[in-house]
C-alpha cells in the first residue's frame, strides 16, 4: 500500500515515538517513519531510533538564539531532504511558529495529556485534579497557530481517582498515550492521502 514518508521529531527519549515505531513496522500501516529528528542532539530518543534503522537527524536550536524561524528553516531543509510528507510531534519541547505551521497545515500533528478542548498548556493533570473533574486523558489533535486548539482526531479518557496526584495520574495516562498515538497517526495518514486523492 502507499505509505506517507512520517519524520517523528522528539526532545527527548521518545517513549511515544517507540510505540509509533513499532506500528510502523506492520506493513498495512499508513505512515512510514523515515525520520527522527531532535532538536536536542544528546536525546536519547535518536539512539533508540538508530538502532531500529531509521534515519536520524539533530538540528540544535540553540545555536539559533532566539530566532526560532531560522532554527525552523533550518529543519525544514532536513525534512525536504528526506521527502517528509507528514510530521508527527513526540515529545517535541518547541513552541512552533506561524510559518512552519503554515508550511505544514494538515499535515502535522501532536498529543497533548487533557481531554482537549480542556487544558491546552501547561500543568494539565493538576489542573484537571484542581478542577474537580471525574476524568483526564489525552488528545492527538492536528497542529494549527493556536498552542493545542487544531481539530481533535482521537482521545483516551482515564477516571481521576480521589487520592491522585499529577504524578499518580500522569503515570496512569502514559501507557495510554502509547496506545492512543499509533491509532491517531493511522488515522491522520488515511486522512491526508484521502485528502490528496484527486476527485473524479
Amino acid at each position: 500500500m502507499n505509505r506517507l514518508r512520517t519524520a517523528i521529531l522528539i526532545s527527548g527519549r521518545g517513549s511515544n515515538m517507540r510505540a509509533i515505531l513499532e506500528a510502523a513496522n506492520a506493513t498495512d500501516y499508513p505512515a512510514e517513519a523515515v525520520l527522527v529528528l531532535s532538536n536536542r542532539p544528546e536525546a536519547e530518543g535518536l539512539s533508540h531510533a538508530d538502532r531500529h534503522g531509521i534515519a536520524t537527524a539533530a538540528v540544535d536550536h540553540k545555536p539559533f538564539g532566539n530566532d526560532r524561524e531560522a532554527f525552523e528553516r533550518a529543519m525544514q531543509v532536513v525534512l525536504e531532504q528526506h521527502r517528509i510528507e507528514m510530521i508527527v510531534l513526540a515529545g517535541f519541547m518547541r513552541i512552533l511558529t506561524p510559518w512552519f505551521v503554515a508550511k505544514w497545515s494538515g499535515r502535522m500533528i501532536n498529543i497533548h495529556p487533557s481531554l482537549l478542548p480542556k487544558y491546552p498548556g501547561l500543568n494539565t493533570h493538576q489542573r484537571a485534579i484542581d478542577a474537580g473533574d471525574a476524568e483526564a486523558g489525552c488528545s492527538v489533535h492536528w497542529v494549527t497557530e493556536g498552542v493545542d486548539q487544531g481539530g481533535v482526531i482521537a482521545q483516551a479518557r482515564v477516571p481521576i481517582r480521589p487520592d491522585d496526584t499529577s504524578e499518580t495520574l500522569a503515570q496512569r495516562i502514559l501507557p495510554e498515550e502509547h496506545k492512543l498515538y499509533p491509532k491517531a497517526v493511522r488515522l491522520a495518514a488515511l486522512e491526508i492521502m484521502q485528502r490528496s486523492q484527486p476527485a473524479i
